[in-house]
């Protein structure tokens, strides 16, 4: 058998090595999870530099206070709009109504001896009412941050990208009337005096 024979047949049937690690140890169970949450933004219809958005702080397991977007499961019947609302507002205590999609990010993570492959939707929500809580006994902090300091708070890269996209969104969208046009009254005419 010539060199090209020999090559070409090992191509076709290539050797499987063994797997590297301890035999003994089960393999870990990979699990998909889906979330959904969102950038809460007030301030629309005053100057762009006094626009915030509502944020989350978590406690690390070092000690370390995290900034992020609030976000959390997607129950059964919910949908992913839906969840962002809910997750806002169990998470920060204030209501907030989506506005349009940012995007989605998705990573692996191991917990409980399980690999979880964690798609997370986000989406760009306008302020309603309510006052930012923490009391979730996930979250640490809350707190109101400028558009424009979201880029030094953020501690993921992914969601601070998420939130330049939505810094674009809201340069681009029509801004609401800063103030409300005074609706005319309406003059009810007298009753006749009945004496």
């Amino acid at each position: 058998m010539s060199g090209a024979e020999r090559t070409n047949r090992s191509r076709r049937n290539p050797r499987r090595r063994p797997a590297v690690g301890n035999p003994d140890k089960p393999l870990m169970r990979t699990v998909r999870e889906t979330s959904a949450g969102g950038l809460v933004v007030d301030g629309w219809g005053g100057p762009p530099e006094r626009l915030c958005a509502a944020l989350i702080g978590r406690t690390d397991r070092r000690g370390r206070l995290l900034w992020s977007l609030p976000k959390g499961h997607i129950e059964q019947g919910e949908t992913a709009e839906q969840t962002a609302m809910r997750e806002v507002e169990e998470e920060t205590g204030i209501q907030g109504t989506v506005l349009a999609p940012l995007g989605s990010i998705d990573y692996w993570f191991v917990t409980e001896g399980r690999r979880v492959h964690k798609t997370v939707h986000h989406y760009l929500l306008r302020f309603l009412g309510g006052e930012l809580s923490d009391e979730d006994i996930e979250v640490t902090e809350v707190a109101w941050v400028p558009l424009t300091e979201l880029h030094k708070r953020l501690a993921y890269a992914d969601e601070r990208k998420l939130a330049e996209l939505a810094s674009q969104m809201i340069a681009e969208m029509p801004r609401p009337e800063m103030h409300r046009p005074e609706i005319p009254r309406v003059q009810h005419p007298k009753e006749p005096d009945a004496g």
